[in-house]
């Protein structure tokens, strides 16, 4: 039996500013490349039919810097008014060029252990379930990467706050489908966790 295909549009989230980092997040140093090209290599190699980064603080910078590969990039200038923000603008962009996707999945570039299996994964749990959510369990909270079906476009392209996607995945929890990651949800938000990851040391999450 074939299995089935879902056209599936991948969000990477680079616009903010990096406050708590005092430096270029995007562009520190992850193997031979960045942290915003390993996640570019990373969502390449998946599943994925669409790949759109969304720019916004130190866009020329990260443009200079950054092999997008026949990617696309889409410049949110209003970037400083959050996550929500930035999803909308992406979410946007990509239905103007194309309205047949069948979900949308989110995904951060400060999350460099997210590989192209887990999002595959991801991809291939949204296909085969049903679930009009797909997200990746924290200990605490669920959240990002995530796919969101079509029934949930409308819902991302109104974002505004610093809040994500978290509403949308609260208020409709009863047809999520959560994933743990195995320590691939690491984020790294100061210089400590870069130096700590960057070195080799174990997964962790402070989610």
């Amino acid at each position: 039996m074939i299995p089935k295909e879902h056209n599936i549009a991948i969000l990477i989230m680079a616009a903010g500013t990096s406050s708590r980092m005092k430096a270029i997040k995007q562009l520190l140093p992850w193997g031979n490349s960045t942290l915003i090209g390993n996640a570019l290599r990373n969502a390449q190699d998946s599943n994925a039919t669409t790949i759109l980064t969304v720019l916004g603080a130190y866009k020329e910078e990260i443009i200079q810097e950054t092999e997008f590969g026949g990617t696309d990039t889409v410049y949110n200038s209003d970037w400083n008014m959050g996550l929500g923000n930035s999803i909308a603008c992406g979410t946007k962009h990509l239905l103007e060029r194309e309205d047949h996707y069948d979900g949308i999945l989110i995904m951060l570039t400060d999350q460099p252990f997210i590989d192209p299996q887990y999002l595959n994964t991801m991809i291939d749990n949204f296909t085969d379930s049903g679930c009009s959510i797909v997200a990746t369990k924290y200990q605490n909270r669920v959240g990002v990467p995530a796919i969101f079906g079509r029934v949930h476009f409308e819902a991302l392209k109104t974002l505004h706050a610093d809040f994500g996607a978290k509403d949308i995945i609260k208020t409709h929890i009863n047809d999520v489908l959560t994933l743990s990651p195995n320590g691939k949800e690491v984020d790294i938000d100061t210089k400590e966790d870069y130096e700590r990851v960057r070195k080799g040391g174990q997964f962790f999450s402070n989610q």
